[in-house]
């Protein structure tokens, strides 16, 4: 099969980490990039640069990176948070398909291991989680054109992550929305909860034997499902999620990819072993926060994505050679699982995932593209990896299949949220009543903890419901917390999903 010249092709892929300065760091991985590629020259010749916003406050760190190799005519671009990584890489393999670009840089970094940068809660609503500023898709246009010092062009969601009512009743952190994702995920398995802990712990147990492999993860020392246990060096944060549970968003990484047309990279001279074809790709961007989800323990959007990706290329989730799921919290890797067809299957992960691995804030999609692309390099012909995305709490979500053999059909690119639309319309969500006590039905909760005593109680309440916690006619939702001794130490020991309360004016009564 002749190849065709505007083959898009992964042929630099590198991760950098230990700088003090997102910038540095991304410009050491793409320095790195082109000598993973055997060809400095593709610098010079960079037509296109995506870059993923951090918490760094440079006004277009793609210009700095492209200037400082030569390439001054390149179009740069930045995603805000809330926009899918996995769509920067879409976006940069259609450009060379299209013909729009022969030559596309992709980057990311995060420097907040000496910076010590904290999320806001404004940060949160718009962009994501602790490690993902995964967010929006290729179909999010945001705001076009260069302004001032600025990029050519900004993608931005076209939503916030989380609801105000969220951000109001205080689960707008992380780990508080995934330990609430979890407990869903618990129920709907029929786990005790030492049961389910143990279950998790052995999970992320096996990604950290993984992450000790991997010469770029930051926490490369394995753990035992033992060390997931709460203690005074891995205190409880938002039960049943200990500190060793959530995403290592601290650290100093930064990832390049170089894509690149197969025509440039035979005129560039890059070794025919280098090359990593990008197969399918396919994301939903539809925006549903949390507390609206109709059930907790599903994900349409990965239900779609895995769909629709099977019936591109012919390969299920489960039939990949490689897997890497993201994996801010086990509840994002669990639910992948499920939607997915992987249960079984223990390797998920070529990092080690964002615990161990690393997890930087709107990066991590690039360091488990790097590793997907050593991994297939070294597999037999024909070996097929893939590895997903996720955007904020689960909010969107994405996947992309590669390969070391190109695919027949040309790469393809496809957007599923009409397919998650329809499957299901989100749950209003209401204050609840101000005054009169009403009954609801727990959907999901956690124990929010300060230096890993419990504090709060917090849940996720359908209303206008009996015993489904899902859906119903007239239906709406509500967030509730207690602060009762109680209500705190039942939800650490009992089952609270499917259970009918008692609220009023946003507090969960004994």
């Amino acid at each position: 099969m002749t190849m065709p010249p505007a083959t898009p092709v992964l042929v630099g892929a590198a991760a950098a980490a230990r700088l003090p300065d997102a910038v540095e760091l991304m410009a050491a991985a793409t320095e790195a990039a082109a000598a993973d590629a055997a060809a400095p020259g593709l610098l010079a010749v960079i037509d296109r640069v995506y870059v993923a916003r951090g918490t760094w406050d440079r006004s277009d760190p793609g210009r700095e990176v492209a200037d400082r190799f030569g390439a001054r005519a390149a179009r740069t671009v930045i995603a805000e948070l809330g926009v899918l990584q996995q769509s920067l890489i879409t976006r940069a393999c259609l450009d060379v398909a299209a013909g729009r670009a022969d030559v596309v840089l992709v980057l990311g970094a995060e420097a907040a291991h000496r910076g010590r940068v904290r999320l806001t809660p404004r940060r949160h609503a718009v962009g994501a989680g602790a490690a993902d500023g995964d967010g929006d898709g290729g179909g999010d246009a945001g705001a076009g054109g260069r302004s001032g010092d600025g990029p050519d062009e900004i993608l931005a969601p076209e939503a916030d992550i989380l609801a105000p009512l969220e951000i109001r009743r205080g689960i707008y952190l992380p780990v508080r929305q995934y330990a609430v994702l979890e407990s869903a995920l618990r129920a709907a398995d029929g786990l005790e909860p030492a049961a389910h802990a143990a279950e998790v712990a052995a999970l992320w147990a096996g990604f950290s034997q993984v992450a000790a492999g991997n010469e770029d993860a930051w926490a490369r020392a394995p753990v035992t499902p033992d060390d997931l246990a709460p203690s005074p060096r891995n205190p409880m944060m938002s039960w049943p999620y200990t500190r060793s549970h959530c995403s290592r968003a601290g650290v100093d990484q930064g990832a390049a990819l170089l894509v690149c047309s197969a025509a440039a990279a035979r005129r560039f001279g890059v070794p025919p072993d280098r090359w990593v074809f990008p197969v399918a790709a396919a994301e939903s961007n539809v925006m549903t926060p949390l507390a609206a989800r109709p059930d907790l323990a599903r994900s349409p959007g990965f239900r779609a994505v895995g769909k629709r990706l099977a019936a591109i290329t012919g390969v299920a989730a489960a039939d990949a050679d490689h897997l890497d799921l993201y994996s801010c919290f086990p509840a994002a890797v669990r639910l992948q699982v499920r939607e997915l067809g992987l249960a079984g299957r223990s390797d998920l992960t070529v990092t080690g995932g964002m615990t161990f691995a690393g997890g930087p804030l709107n990066n991590y999609v690039f360091q488990s593209t790097v590793a997907m692309a050593r991994r297939l390099r070294a597999a037999a012909p024909g070996a097929r990896g893939l590895v997903t995305c996720v955007s904020g709490m689960v909010t969107k979500q994405a996947g992309l299949l590669w390969s070391a053999s190109p695919p027949s059909t040309g790469f393809r690119a496809e957007d599923v949220s009409a397919d998650v639309r329809a499957a299901g319309t989100p749950l209003p969500l209401v204050d609840g009543p101000a005054r009169d006590a009403v009954t609801g039905v727990v959907a999901g909760f956690t124990v929010a903890c300060e230096q890993g005593d419990p504090v709060q109680a917090l849940a996720v309440v359908t209303l206008g419901a009996t015993t489904d916690t899902t859906t119903g006619d007239g239906a709406t939702r509500t967030v509730v917390t207690s602060a009762d001794p109680g209500v705190i130490a039942a939800m650490t020991a009992q089952e609270w999903v499917g259970r009918t309360v008692k609220i009023r004016a946003g507090t969960l009564l004994p």
